[in-house]
């Protein structure tokens, strides 16, 4: 059974005649009625009464009648949307741990295109649902970050989830707070030295482990510890209780304002820096979109690591 036999029969019950119906269809009569003998065959129902003044529909026919209409309707109005001169908006979607660079970047591609023909999204989320989006084709493109310490389990989640890590930079840990921190002043920062102020860090959920975390020595015990989920809070955070971040270092003032700084993290024997390679994620043999490869130029931009 064919939707173009499906489009047959509802010609043909709306003309009752075969001959009008081959005139709007543009099929020869012996075409149409041959197609309408296959797919009776191919039901094992008979669909029409044929008689010398046009064609009924049987019991059988108007029970089938009302499926196919259902079937074909669905169709149209999927080419309605899909098809050539269709209404959907093309969409494209990124998820991102935390980083304003990587908005910074989706802000920019957006401003090439005319936003009134397509529906973008950006999503600063956690990293299980990060590589989940990607999984799933709800984002084209993820951002995150792997390290010595949570490389061979994020690897892991990434490959099971059928994804392929690009690297985009290399990176060591900074200290980021307000510019009015007391330690905002400091060439390098110990942890030694942020112990009297609370650890800010971004919550991963229920399936949250140390290897999910956005942040660097996520397994130290901290003795104040505040967990936040948004970027915002964040930085509120940061100017009301004097809290503090360990991150990558490359922050967007365009988009975080000019309130804060990132210090070197300077490590020791105990709190160990860690490199921070920061790349973006896909689908693996994905050939990527015209937003998603315009997003990776300007991720490569910001970030100034060339084409």
């Amino acid at each position: 059974m064919t939707l173009t036999q499906l489009n047959y029969i509802i010609t043909i019950a709306e003309t009752k005649s075969i001959n009008k119906a081959a005139e709007l269809l543009y099929v020869s009569q012996p075409s149409l009625t041959s197609a309408v003998r296959e797919l009776e065959k191919e039901l094992g129902i008979t669909l029409f009464y044929r008689s010398g003044r046009g064609v009924t529909l049987t019991g059988d026919g108007a029970e089938f009648l009302l499926y196919a209409r259902q079937l074909y309707s669905q169709y149209e109005e999927v080419m309605e949307k899909y098809g050539k001169g269709g209404s959907l908006k093309k969409k494209f979607g990124v998820s991102t741990q935390h980083y304003s660079f990587a908005v910074k970047a989706f802000v920019d591609m957006a401003k090439e295109f005319d936003m009134s023909k397509y529906e973008f999204a950006i999503r600063e989320t956690r990293t299980a649902e990060v590589i989940r989006d990607v999984s799933t084709m709800k984002s084209e493109i993820g951002v995150l970050y792997l390290s010595g310490f949570n490389r061979k389990s994020l690897e892991k989640m990434l490959r099971s989830a059928g994804l392929a890590f690009h690297h985009l930079i290399d990176c060591q840990a900074f200290v980021y707070l307000w510019k009015r921190h007391p330690l905002a002043g400091e060439e390098s920062i110990r942890f030694g030295q942020l112990e009297p102020y609370p650890c800010l860090a971004f919550e991963q959920g229920d399936d949250s482990s140390f290897y999910l975390a956005e942040e660097i020595l996520s397994t130290n015990e901290y003795p104040r510890i505040i967990r936040a989920n948004d970027r915002a809070t964040m930085l509120n955070l940061m100017v009301g209780l004097k809290g503090y971040t360990l991150c990558s270092g490359i922050i967007c003032e365009e988009l975080n304002g000019n309130e804060f700084v990132a210090v070197p993290f300077q490590d020791d024997e105990e709190n160990r820096n860690s490199t921070m390679e920061i790349g973006y994620i896909v689908r693996k043999n994905m050939i990527p979109s015209r937003m998603g490869e315009l997003y990776i130029r300007e991720l490569r931009k910001y970030l100034g690591t060339g084409q």
